[in-house]
């Protein structure tokens, strides 16, 4: 293994001790990706990495050893088809020597026959889920990852610069998310996601490109994402074709003040809960906070999605090398939607945005 992944196991069985954890079981999800570098092909073949405090070894299909044994010096215990998984899972839980009773971490995002299929072989045993091994170690992103994030972004605030820059009036959202695609593939980047609303498409919060046309006076929200390096980015920008309506500028500058508000409070030691509060306390003072009803962010990684959760009620305290989003939004029914997001990086001293583009908005046309 790598220096990076040798260290990430370490820090792993430092959670298993603290965690009083025997077991940790990692299927062929991000969280393998994240600990080994290895990124197997995912079936109904049980694949999993078993990790005690002392030993770690692969349950492996035969089909995927070859390719696999490329990318980890972990040992593999293999299986064929005609043999099945049981007998080779009971060689490696053999070696691993478990207590009585272990109490096992089983990776939540694994195919749960799986996990049953482990807990099956093992006497009287009790889980959780991977929240105070891998998961809480994920939480703290290290300068690799904060490499890889920063550059994705770089590139993902082009693709969203050239967007809006190129609005024509007649061309559908559609036209603009292929053009955002193509800046992603100008950059060797893949697309994660690409949302284009147009006009009052723009107050759904997950609404799916399609063919409306872009015509004078017209909002314009874009949210997106490229992935480059392994790690996603995630950005939404808002504007107006022609002149913005007085309205528009109204519910924008609201949404503006409750993003700030949210960077303001996201210090180390304050809670998730008290972040998310700062920007929802701004809209519903203005009277809109019925329209605002999704969390104000969702932490990133590896995944698009992971922890911590920016929500209301949230004890989870933030800390330095969380990274996550600030997005709250305004979505006015058969108007239009304001949304403005940024994924930072927590520091000792407050959030590093990782975009270098301006929340300013967005005229064009």
């Amino acid at each position: 293994m790598t220096s990076l992944y040798s260290t990430r196991l370490s820090d792993l069985r430092k959670k298993m001790k603290d965690s009083n954890t025997d077991l940790v079981a990692v299927g062929p999800t991000s969280h393998l990706m994240w600990l080994t570098g290895l990124n197997p092909h995912g079936d109904e073949r049980p694949v999993m990495l078993l990790v005690t405090p002392k030993h770690a070894e692969f349950l492996m299909p035969a089909l995927n050893a070859d390719s696999n044994r490329q990318h980890t010096d972990l040992p593999f215990t293999t299986w064929t088809d005609a043999q099945g998984p049981h007998g080779a899972l009971e060689t490696i839980l053999e070696r691993l020597s478990l207590p009585s009773s272990p109490h096992v971490a089983l990776d939540e995002m694994m195919r749960s026959d799986f996990s049953f299929l482990l807990l099956s072989k093992l006497s009287d045993p009790t889980h959780s889920f991977m929240q105070e091994t891998i998961g809480a170690l994920r939480k703290v992103k290290d300068t690799s990852e904060y490499t890889a994030l920063k550059e994705t972004h770089r590139i993902n605030d082009i693709a969203l610069t050239r967007a809006f820059d190129g609005l024509q009036e007649g061309m559908t959202e559609q036209d603009v998310a292929d053009g955002i695609a193509a800046t992603y593939a100008e950059h060797d980047a893949q697309i994660e996601f690409i949302n284009v609303a147009f006009g009052a498409n723009g107050a759904f919060a997950h609404h799916h490109t399609g063919q409306t046309q872009l015509t004078r006076d017209m909002a314009v929200q874009i949210d997106c994402g490229c992935r480059y390096m392994s790690y996603p980015a995630d950005n939404t920008r808002c504007g107006w074709f022609g002149t913005p309506s007085e309205h528009y500028i109204e519910i924008f500058d609201i949404v503006e003040q409750a993003i700030s508000a949210a960077l303001a409070a996201a210090k180390p030691g304050a809670t998730s809960g008290a972040v998310d509060a700062a920007a929802r306390d701004i809209i519903n003072a203005a009277g809109y906070g019925e329209t605002f009803l999704a969390r104000t962010g969702h932490g990133l990684g590896l995944d698009l999605h992971e922890k911590p959760d920016i929500v209301s009620g949230s004890d989870v305290v933030l800390q330095p090398g969380n990274v996550f989003s600030i997005e709250p939004g305004i979505y006015l029914l058969g108007q239009f939607g304001i949304r403005l997001e940024e994924i930072v990086i927590l520091r000792e001293d407050g959030p590093e945005i990782l975009s270098s583009l301006s929340r300013e908005m967005i005229v064009r046309g």
